[in-house]
């Protein structure tokens, strides 16, 4: 693509794992400069799942796409000074250190904003650090616990567990996106950037209550908290004769089509199911009751007939089969690449579109690859990186090597 929305803007990013790296994917895919900085051991999602190469495996690509890669060894002296030099050149500096490890790598933001005040520093925390968790170490499944989401699914089904993906990283990461993409819109009419806190915690409470306050809302309370339509056990694909069929009747007309299509009419009249507000309220039964119907027929049936009737309707796809679903095929979302030492590469694509065209995927940075380029263009002349590569305070990807990775 000629121009993405983001090109000009450069992001140092120190984030691990995959809350930060998920925010800083997103900005490099709308066309930011991405820079990586990872300790000599690199970001541990470079070893988690199957690769051809060691340091360059299944999560790391997932996360890690279009950016480039630094190794900064923030425990030697020269580290952090290393660090400031590349923040110097940047727009954005994110990171997921704990508050009360900045200091002791120089990185106080108070202190950064008073050198460089157009730079945005974003800080994505487990907790928002004035509260009684700041400082608190945190992961997905520690945050979807205190969240509610665990609680949510115990509710649903009768078993708490959590979601089986990593919400609370990658809702927190869109978030952390956004944010950071607005301090930059403020710092473009003022002048001036600032600090972004996206603390993990509060923003996936946010997420859960967004229909889960609904009672709440009021004082005194209307309900206890929890929509019953999402928390309801039938709320699952229908099982048809044959496989399942992800139906949504969800307006008065689609149950009203629904009903007189399978010949049940005493179910249109039926004072449960006749609004809104009485279907909400007798979810369970009347998601049990279409579940029952729709088990005498094959999944085609129903979908020929939902197709008929206008109901939003679906078959249910496995991951396996979305590499293969005609509408990603037909609007090309996957993106491949040929690497010359893994080979074939293939990725989910952008999801969004800019005047009609996916922004591309480019690469994944090994360790350290781009660690002579970025000092380069940051002016930092070839003796200093050289006094810094032989005191160990940076490396690169010559260092490290290429390995293949240990079968999985």
């Amino acid at each position: 693509m000629s121009q993405l929305p983001l090109q000009g803007i450069r992001i140092v990013d120190a984030s691990v794992v995959v809350m930060g790296p998920y925010a800083s994917q997103w900005l490099a895919d709308l066309g930011a400069e991405v820079i990586k900085v990872e300790s000599p051991e690199g970001d541990s999602t470079r070893y988690t799942g199957p690769g051809h190469e060691n340091g360059m495996s299944a999560l790391f690509l997932g996360v890690n796409r279009n950016k480039k890669s630094v190794v900064i060894d923030l425990k030697k002296p020269e580290g952090p000074t290393a660090l400031r030099q590349l923040i110097a050149t940047a727009d954005v500096f994110m990171h997921s250190m704990r508050p009360q490890k900045l200091g002791a790598v120089g990185l106080e933001p108070d202190a950064l904003l008073a050198a460089f005040p157009r730079l945005v520093f974003a800080g994505l925390h487990g907790f928002t650090a004035s509260g009684p968790y700041g400082g608190k170490p945190a992961y997905d499944d520690i945050i979807q616990g205190l969240s509610g989401s665990a609680a949510l699914m115990e509710q649903q089904s009768g078993v708490a567990r959590y979601f089986p993906c990593i919400a609370a990283d990658k809702t927190s990461g869109l978030v952390a996106a956004m944010a950071i993409m607005a301090a930059l819109m403020k710092r473009q009419s003022t002048g001036v950037g600032g600090m972004v806190e996206v603390p993990m915690f509060e923003t996936m409470v946010a997420f859960n209550l967004v229909e889960n306050f609904y009672g709440e809302h009021f004082e005194p309370p209307l309900s206890a908290p929890g929509y019953p339509r999402v928390l309801a056990d039938w709320r699952r694909p229908y099982r048809t004769s044959d496989g399942y069929v992800c139906m949504m009747p969800y307006t008065n007309a689609h149950w009203q089509k629904f009903f007189q299509g399978v010949d049940q009419p005493e179910l249109a009249t039926d004072v449960r199911f006749t609004s809104m507000a009485a279907r909400t309220q007798h979810i369970e039964a009347l998601y049990e009751i279409t579940g029952q119907i729709v088990a005498q027929h094959d999944t085609a049936y129903w979908l020929a007939l939902c197709e008929r009737l206008e109901i939003p309707a679906a078959r249910m796809n496995t991951l396996a089969d979305l590499k293969t679903d005609p509408h990603l095929q037909a609007t090309q979302f996957f993106a491949e690449l040929d690497d010359p030492a893994m080979g074939a590469l293939r990725f989910p694509g952008v999801p969004v579109l800019f005047d009609g065209e996916r922004p591309p995927v480019n690469s994944v940075p090994r360790l350290g690859e781009h660690t002579h380029d970025v000092f380069a263009q940051a002016g930092v002349s070839a003796d200093t990186v050289s006094t810094w590569l032989a005191s160990g305070a940076v490396q690169t990807h010559e260092a490290h090597g290429t390995q293949k990775a240990p079968a999985p």
